[in-house]
């Protein structure tokens, strides 16, 4: 890397605790870092008074951006986001000042597929609540008709938001299982549609045809709830129901109501709303879900390359004046 390109040492605030790759080839790149022994979410007061005097925030998920944020460090020349989704940075308040936003799209795909794909499997044989009466000394005698779950072969997944996760959960299940996909996205998938057979339909559609419905999509005013008691009244009451995207595109309350009235078959879910899940919280003790702390992306594989490239994407911008991964690209007209 040459130093030279950077004209000035310019300061980066690191929120947390992230992966020495991506630190490593930013203190190379000549840039002055400063790091934190924290994961703890730092609160509005604290990440305003942090970021002073910095030029950079390196970010993730939980790291409140937002517009009051944003308009007390009007200084800041780039964010980076540790993370594919930037829920909670305020796009549109960062474009209207001026400052990019990158992200690190695709490294995590693999390994939230495989999350996807693993609760998937776990709820339609109840592994978690099975494995719990093994704790509370509840494994007694065979029971021929006890403890049923479902198979997977040839069922219908249905996909909402087939990007590069969705095909990858796809895929999985196409192969393992030679389930049918069908998917609802606001873009057209032809590459999934060509090798995978996917089938794009209405989201009336996707609701009744499916019988798992993984969700994979961002978390936008559209998708904000759009899984309510209306949206599960219309699916398969055998249906299994995953979300590994955002937790507040499904409705909480509504799902809870949905799996006792027997609305839906089960759920699996790595992500809620709210984050932390409270550890009271009805669905926690249903026998057919499955939940897991947003964990989609907890591989060293996937965590090593998310930090590699939210690094990348500072070193471009100050090297070459772009960015590969930027979420905004209208700040730069």
């Amino acid at each position: 890397m040459d130093k030279t390109k950077i004209n000035k040492k310019k300061k980066i605030l690191v929120t947390r605790k992230f992966p020495e790759v991506g630190l490593k080839l930013l203190e190379l790149a000549g840039f002055d870092l400063t790091l934190r022994s924290s994961d703890r979410p730092m609160a509005f007061t604290e990440l305003v008074e942090r970021s002073t005097g910095h030029q950079v925030i390196l970010c993730t998920v939980g790291d409140g951006i937002n517009r009051a944020f944003l308009e007390h460090c009007r200084h800041l020349e780039l964010i980076s986001q540790f993370a594919v989704g930037f829920d909670n940075i305020d796009v549109d308040t960062a474009t209207r000042l001026g400052i990019p936003v990158a992200n690190t799209p695709d490294v995590m795909s693999e390994a939230t597929a495989d999350i996807a794909f693993g609760l998937m499997i776990a709820t339609a044989r109840k592994m978690f609540f099975l494995h719990k009466t093994i704790l509370k000394g509840e494994w007694g005698y065979f029971e021929p008709k006890a403890n049923l779950g479902m198979e997977l072969t040839g069922k219908t997944l249905g996909i909402f938001g087939l990007g590069r996760i969705g095909e990858k959960m796809a895929q999985r299940c196409k192969n393992a299982y030679g389930m049918s996909v069908i998917y609802h996205s606001r873009n057209r998938n032809r590459t999934a549609e060509k090798q995978l057979g996917a089938v794009w339909v209405s989201f009336d559609e996707l609701l009744a045809q499916s019988d798992v419905l993984s969700v994979h999509s961002v978390l936008s005013d559209d998708t904000r709830h759009l899984f309510d008691r209306t949206a599960f009244e219309r699916m398969k009451s055998t249906a299994i129901f995953i979300n590994t995207a955002r937790g507040a595109i499904h409705q909480e309350l509504d799902l809870i109501e949905a799996l006792v009235a027997k609305e839906i078959w089960g759920a699996g879910l790595d992500v809620t709303d709210p984050e932390p899940m409270a550890a009271d919280n009805p669905l926690l003790s249903m026998d057919t879900v499955c939940v897991l702390p947003h964990v989609g992306s907890a591989t060293m594989e996937a965590r090593d390359a998310m930090s590699r490239l939210a690094a990348e994407n500072i070193i471009e911008f100050y090297t070459k004046g772009s960015v590969t991964h930027l979420v905004n690209p209208g700040v730069f007209n």
